[in-house]
């Protein structure tokens, strides 16, 4: 069926093939190749796994494992930025050694375990380190997986057509479509198998996430010698890339120059030293950074290359720096714009609740309505040779993605933290990021096949996705800035302990109204305040020893707005004790099945009321509309100076466009 959708949409569309009307008959009966489909489908259900994931995954850690905003941040950071990073040694595999098709089985593999590893994780959720231990192995497993497989399915749509051929761009678009179509159903169906209310369920969109995985190898492995074949009929991906251009008269491929290798290893070396230790990043962030600036360096003093090449290549690189400043902003989607859908979005739609992971499939969703449109009017534009070159149409991609932001912003401004706003801000941003997406993303992977020697293809489409890794790790740290009104300041406290008796007692006889969740958010909820004492360890609090109040004594107040963000984490709770101005304690009985066994684990946890604001170059965020425009500015800037400089890009390009 979908095959068939996207066959119509080509027939559609035939001003964007450029051919003339006496063939247009020709055309007309051959179309796409059939391995276009193929690899849509593949990417498709990949893609599913991926997202569907993704959906789930800082709410996961919020929510289940009660990780706070900046740490689930942070983590998510890292995780993204090395599933773009690892392509590159994807892409240096299947150029030198493996091939297309064997990296792609080998990492879809990989990728199927990953996922059943992040189900275990789901599954074992109240044993935080044992969850822990099964989550960092799936997401090093995804990873991996990730980089054995993205680039080089990306690169196969290329090697499908002839060169030169009008239909390259065409055909990336509608590769597009794949990725964004799984990218549409997975949260809707792994956000409505995990993303429940119930922290157990998680693990139930976390499986569903690696059934789409296992398809997407099934499908390929499949169909794949029967369709994914050059236009004379050729295996495409078996041989190695680099045997398909500038070789030894043997056929073998060129040997590596070991002393280039060393140079650039020590100049990688150099980097990370000085992102780790001179500017304080992490070191996920110092390998990342290093590498980025590494790896394309390695590439561009190859011997090899030609004038022309090398210019090209350079196109390439400069488009690859101003994408981490689109990508950046833009993947917030799976962690602050996340959290602003679960805290501050009105979600009631026609009396139900729409969760939040629900909100990532508007993108997706809209890629699909406007992707036709796309091809239909850069092939109306083609035809009258009207049509921008790639920078152009990345440059206005940046700018629409700073529109977006401006626009959520303009929705925030001035309104106070309990306030919830209309669904109809989140949507609107999304959409016009969509359209932002449509006019640098697809162009970006058409302009590397296009302008990428033949040898290297695999690799400079890896640089691409390491481009995306830095901004993904950027994405992360700028999720930290996030500004949160209250603050998970401890994993679960353990209650086992008979010295603690005496904390559930006294937090567990202040059990809240459960009226009070229904109230206005801006009323105030009256708790006896106590004192805490804790024991230390490594200068940190650690255990909590005992509470000590007097009833009748000093009272406080915390708003319900609080309560409410609390509640939305923490289910079950429903007693509260203030420990001095700024903290709360709060108690909850979890509830599971065990070897069909009821279990109960009491819990404990210490919320920060009052959070400090963060900080980004000396400047503090502290409301939604501060965060929000930091974005408008850092699309903004980045999307003017790609636009001036656009004109010498074009030359440079050397009559590629």
């Amino acid at each position: 069926m979908q095959y068939g959708l996207f066959k119509n949409l080509v027939y559609f569309s035939p001003q964007h093939l450029q051919i003339p009307i006496e063939n247009m008959n020709t055309v007309a009966q051959k179309g796409h190749p059939k391995g276009l489909y193929v690899l849509f489908v593949t990417e498709m259900w990949e893609r599913f796994s991926y997202y569907g994931m993704r959906a789930l995954f800082t709410l996961f850690m919020t929510k289940a494992l009660l990780f706070n905003k900046a740490y689930a941040s942070d983590i998510y950071g890292s995780y993204t930025g090395l599933v773009y990073l690892t392509p590159l040694l994807g892409g240096y595999m299947a150029d030198r050694y493996w091939g297309n098709r064997k990296s792609i089985i080998i990492g879809g593999i990989l990728m199927a375990l990953g996922q059943f590893l992040m189900f275990l994780a789901g599954t074992y959720y109240q044993e935080v380190s044992v969850a822990s231990i099964f989550m960092f192995s799936g997401l090093f497993m995804l990873i991996v997986g990730n980089g054995f497989f993205k680039p080089n399915i990306s690169t196969m749509v290329g090697q499908l057509y002839p060169e030169g051929d009008k239909r390259v761009d065409s055909a990336f678009t509608i590769f597009y479509m794949g990725i964004n179509l799984g990218a549409f159903i997975a949260p809707l169906l792994c956000g409505y198998l995990g993303d429940t209310g119930n922290a157990g369920d998680f693990r139930w969109g976390f499986l569903a996430a690696c059934a789409g995985m296992i398809l997407s190898l099934i499908l390929f492995i499949t169909l794949k010698n029967k369709y994914i074949v050059t236009p004379d009929g050729q295996q495409i991906g078996e041989k190695a890339n680099s045997t398909r251009d500038v070789q030894p008269a043997n056929g073998e491929a060129l040997p590596v120059n070991n002393n280039r290798v060393f140079i650039w290893v020590g100049a990688f070396a150099a980097l990370f030293s000085l992102f780790f230790w001179g500017l304080e990043y992490d070191l996920i962030g110092s390998f990342i950074f290093g590498l980025a600036i590494a790896a394309p360096g390695f590439i561009i003093t190859d011997p090899s290359l030609t004038k022309i090449e090398k210019q090209r290549i350079w196109v390439v690189y400069i488009a690859a720096f101003f994408v981490i400043f689109f990508w950046a902003a833009f993947e917030q989607a799976g962690a602050s714009l996340t959290y602003f859908a679960e805290e501050q979005t009105d979600r009631n739609l026609f009396g139900e609740l729409i969760p939040a992971s629900y909100f990532q499939s508007i993108n997706a969703l809209a890629i699909v309505i406007f992707a036709p449109i796309f091809v239909w009017l850069w092939g109306v534009m083609g035809k009258r040779n009207m049509e921008p070159a790639s920078p152009f149409k990345q440059a206005l991609g940046l700018f629409l993605l700073a529109v977006g932001y401006l626009v959520i912003a303009f929705g925030v401004k001035g309104l106070d933290p309990s306030t919830k706003v209309s669904m109809i801000w989140l949507v609107s941003l999304y959409t016009i990021h969509t359209l932002g997406e449509l006019c640098l993303s697809p162009i970006g992977l058409s302009m590397v096949n296009k302008l990428s020697p033949a040898r290297f293809a695999s690799l400079l489409m890896g640089v691409w996705f390491l481009s995306t890794a830095s901004a993904n790790k950027f994405a992360g740290t700028l999720s930290s800035l996030y500004p949160e009104e209250v603050k998970n300041e401890t994993s679960t406290i353990k209650t086992d302990s008979a010295s603690l008796n005496t904390v559930l007692a006294s937090i567990k006889s202040n059990s809240l109204d459960t009226m009070v969740f229904k109230d206005d958010p801006k009323a105030s909820y009256v708790l006896p305040v106590a004192t805490a004492n804790w024991s230390e360890t490594t200068g940190e609090k650690s255990v909590l020893k005992s509470v000590s109040y007097d009833s009748a004594a000093k009272m406080g107040s915390v708003s319900v707005f609080h309560l409410k963000v609390i509640k939305s984490f923490n289910k079950n709770f429903n007693s509260a004790l203030l420990v001095g101005e700024n903290e709360l304690l709060t108690y909850e009985v979890v509830e599971e099945v065990k070897n069909s066994k009821l279990v109960k684990t009491e819990k404990v946890q210490i919320w920060n009321l009052k959070p400090e604001k963060p900080t980004f170059i000396g400047f503090t965020i502290a409301t939604l509309y501060d965060f929000f425009m930091l974005f408008v500015f850092m699309a903004g800037i980045a999307s003017v100076f790609l636009f001036f400089l656009s004109k010498r890009l074009l030359v440079l390009m050397n009559g590629v466009r």
